[in-house]
């Protein structure tokens, strides 16, 4: 997650002036191959989200040893997509995350899925489309996975390339959690639509592995949002 976030909206910062409870979480991808994930237990890490698919034909393959192994620890853990939007649509895309790792059950240990739609890393910062055909594309994304789960999907962005992309559209913030990445000392001002975040990553440099996150919230909230 947010492999163009540090490249295009600054430097790596660690929060502060926090002023409600906050709970620790981390993400992973197959970057980080086997986890340590006692040690991130340890370190005060309650919940995980671990990459699972990119596009249509790519799974992670650390996916199945980094979901049970947080899970063995006692996080709470959901799965992640990466959008490839100018690969396939939205809905084929929701298919393949939920058919490879992307589901949800209702076992009070598993987070909704999670849309990570940012900067492209292989090309056009907006895939190639415009800002209405992104928010189409990101619409058929959300709408599908509704479909097969029963559950919202967590909207992982930064405001930057949300305004750049979408035409900071604001038709998402009633139904999707945000999952906002910003690397500074606070989660600073939200895409349209959303009154606050439910998450946020605040740097991509550990401290112990992985993408670092805050929970806006306790633990309890934490939990409350994997039961749905």
């Amino acid at each position: 997650m947010g492999m163009g976030v540090l490249a295009h909206d600054g430097v790596d910062g660690a929060p502060s002036g926090v002023r409600v409870a906050q709970t620790e979480g981390v993400d992973v991808s197959s970057h980080q191959k086997d986890v340590d994930w006692p040690a991130l237990w340890r370190s005060g890490v309650k919940w995980a989200y671990v990459k699972a698919t990119e596009g249509t034909s790519y799974r992670n393959p650390y996916y199945a040893g980094q979901f049970g192994g947080a899970h063995d620890v006692g996080m709470i853990r959901g799965a992640y997509h990466f959008a490839t939007p100018d690969g396939s649509g939205g809905a084929a895309q929701a298919d393949y995350f939920v058919d490879n790792g992307g589901g949800w059950s209702k076992d009070g240990r598993t987070l909704p899925g999670v849309l990570d739609i940012e900067y492209n890393p292989y090309g056009a910062t907006c895939y190639g489309k415009s800002q209405s055909a992104m928010v189409s594309w990101i619409r058929s994304f959300v709408d599908r996975y509704r479909e097969r789960t029963g559950r919202d999907a967590v909207i992982y962005t930064s405001t930057n390339w949300w305004t750049q992309c979408t035409g900071n559209h604001a038709g998402f913030g009633a139904a999707n959690p945000l999952w906002i990445a910003r690397y500074a000392s606070t989660p600073g001002p939200l895409p349209a639509g959303w009154e606050y975040h439910t998450m946020w990553q605040y740097t991509s440099t550990g401290p112990t592995v992985g993408d670092h996150d805050r929970f806006n919230g306790s633990l309890d909230q934490v939990v409350a949002l994997a039961e749905g």
